[in-house]
């Protein structure tokens, strides 16, 4: 079977210290071709896309912010802050021609149960997208059941797919293999690195590394994304600021270590 070439990416706000605007260049320069941004203002978006098509980049998805993302599964109005930012993530992908839409579904190891209250919103999410042509893309964190019961939920909404996050499989759910689940539906990928599970420090395993600085099996992970037929583009999750070693380095240099490491990847 020939390898499916996929384009290269990274989000935008990989350097510390320096604009999503100001880091784009360094990004095009270096070989990607794509990103994604966790901007979700609208005027912030709408310079990210102007840069972005001045460089010829492909601005793929923006991710929504999740800081108390568990908020919308409890009753009472402390979810609307965190809910009117996501709203406004997605007027900003359809104002902007950009895709995709990335959303988490809950946080941490204990998050609340599903509610009859958090499937009203995410409903209305999913509804609101539709109207204005964006795609939601779920992504994969530590809680199975929530994921995977909004899978059996939105399997028939044309607009709802998933983000696979290959560190987050690796360090939260490895006997979980998402893209069985996800298949056909997989919208996006995040790549990053980390050491796997460590129990005496749970909460610190998903580390965002760069890929093989820590042990996630790539070339796993890239036979699954051939065997399903996955097209997209291969994007890094990841920041300088990680690693005192990144932060050493040059803005340019870490980046083009940065490329050098997925490319590897995609020829897996």
């Amino acid at each position: 079977m020939a390898r499916i070439e996929r384009k290269l990416g990274v989000n935008c706000e990989c350097i510390r210290g320096m604009s999503a605007v100001d880091t784009l260049p360094l990004i095009r320069e270096v070989g990607f071709e794509a990103v994604f941004a966790g901007a979700h203002r609208r005027r912030d978006v709408a310079a990210i896309k102007e840069a972005c098509d001045k460089l010829g980049i492909f601005l793929n998805s923006l991710h929504a912010p999740f800081s108390g993302i568990n908020n919308l599964w409890l009753p009472g109005m402390n979810y609307l802050p965190l809910y009117k930012n996501i709203l406004e993530s997605i007027d900003a992908a359809s104002e902007n021609g950009i895709p995709a839409v990335v959303l988490h579904v809950s946080s941490g190891w204990y998050a609340p149960e599903l509610s009859d209250v958090g499937f009203a919103r995410y409903d209305h999410l999913v509804e609101y997208a539709l109207d204005r042509n964006v795609q939601i893309a779920f992504e994969n964190l530590r809680m199975v059941g929530n994921l995977a019961y909004l899978a059996d939920r939105y399997r028939k909404m044309p607009n709802v797919g998933y983000c696979l996050d290959m560190g987050h499989e690796h360090c939260y759910t490895p006997t979980v293999t998402w893209m069985d689940i996800f298949r056909s539906r997989l919208l996006l990928t995040h790549i990053h690195d980390n050491l796997g599970i460590r129990e005496e420090n749970e909460e610190h395993t998903d580390v965002h590394y760069l890929p093989f600085d820590g042990d996630v099996d790539y070339a796993s992970f890239m036979r699954q994304l051939d065997q399903y037929g996955y097209e997209g583009n291969l994007t890094l999750e990841i920041s300088n600021g990680t690693k005192p070693e990144y932060g050493e380095m040059k803005p340019i240099e870490f980046l083009q270590t940065a490329y050098d490491r997925v490319a590897r990847i995609a020829k897996m």
